[in-house]
């Protein structure tokens, strides 16, 4: 007679793994099938992203500019403390010197009395404040002691002077660092862009910078604006005779530069120094409109003044543009105008 029994069923466990199992294949297959594969960007679009991320950088540079005049300014300051330092220790010590041969011939004539002992100690402040004393000493020794006075206080001044600025420095040499890093991470973020483009692509981009650079470095008519002051015609030629080197962050010639770095340049060689960075440039001088501006004229763009160039005359602005461009000739309407200024 044959067996019924029943079929073993399988256990609520093993069921639910299963059923879970099953359940997460079904959901990864539906997710692939309507997932839409990552969209390339355009040329157009990849310059696009790469001219903001330049933008950006050259936000950056002008910060990082600033942080590092301002290192060397306090590097320069406090070289000059330390040495004032120095020389002040040495005429402490001729005083005290001084001080202690008084003592000395004092002790030959008949021995030093408790006040000059005193005075001799490390610290003459306390004698002082003790007037009660004062009229033991000679004038000679009151004179002597007055001068230590006055030197110490004088030295505990720029000590603590110099200890300040050693922590300026400290902080700004970490700003630097971290705006050169800011520089760096945008510019890399741009070549990754690029990077994502073909070899057709970027050659085209390529070609299409170069022409850019060609046909803006030829010389300008400057038409009726071409009336300037010797300086401000002396530092135009001297950034003329610049057009065609490249832009480089944070650089001021005499090979490569930057936009302020261009400009700051471009003045010294006239014999004129005015500040580093565009943000400074920008308050060393009344502000002028467009129709007010002559050749030479420092000119400035974007809200926060990150860009600086000269003003060629006929709408046109002589300035290191951006990474991948060169020193060469724009139209002043291709960026936010902001306003000039007469150096």
């Amino acid at each position: 007679m044959a067996s019924h029994r029943r079929p073993k069923q399988p256990s609520r466990t093993r069921v639910t793994v299963l059923t879970t199992a099953a359940a997460a294949a079904v959901a990864l297959s539906a997710n692939a099938a309507n997932a839409a594969p990552s969209e390339k960007l355009s040329k157009d679009e990849v310059k696009a992203k790469v001219d903001n991320l330049y933008e950006q950088a050259e936000q950056a540079t002008e910060k990082y500019n600033g942080a590092k005049e301002k290192q060397q300014k306090l590097q320069k300051e406090i070289s000059t403390i330390q040495d004032n330092v120095a020389r002040g220790q040495q005429e402490l010590n001729k005083l005290r010197d001084g001080l202690g041969s008084l003592a000395t011939a004092q002790y030959r004539s008949g021995g030093i009395d408790s006040s000059v002992q005193l005075f001799l100690s490390s610290n003459p402040d306390d004698f002082l404040d003790k007037a009660s004393t004062l009229d033991q000493l000679s004038s000679q020794q009151v004179e002597a002691l007055q001068k230590i006075q006055d030197k110490q206080r004088e030295l505990a001044q720029e000590r603590a002077e110099a200890t300040e600025k050693l922590k300026d420095l400290a902080a700004t040499r970490t700003e630097l660092g971290n705006k050169k890093k800011e520089v760096q991470g945008k510019l890399a973020e741009a070549q990754k862009l690029l990077n994502t483009l073909t070899a057709k692509e970027k050659a085209a981009l390529a070609a299409e910078q170069a022409r850019a650079n060609r046909s803006s470095t030829e010389r300008v008519d400057l038409g009726d604006d071409s009336s300037a002051s010797g300086r401000a015609a002396a530092a135009f030629s001297a950034a003329q005779s610049k057009i065609g080197s490249p832009y480089v962050y944070g650089a001021s010639g005499p090979s490569s530069f930057d936009c302020s770095g261009l400009t700051s340049w471009a003045y010294a060689q006239a014999g004129v120094s005015i500040p580093r960075t565009s943000e400074a440039q920008a308050n060393i001088g009344a502000h002028l409109s467009q129709s007010q501006l002559q050749v030479g004229d420092l000119v400035f763009f974007y809200g926060d003044l990150h860009h600086v160039g000269l003003y060629a005359g006929n709408g046109q602005v002589l300035h290191a543009p951006h990474t991948g461009a060169v020193v060469r000739y724009e139209s002043i309407s291709n960026m936010p105008f902001q306003f000039g200024v007469r150096v």
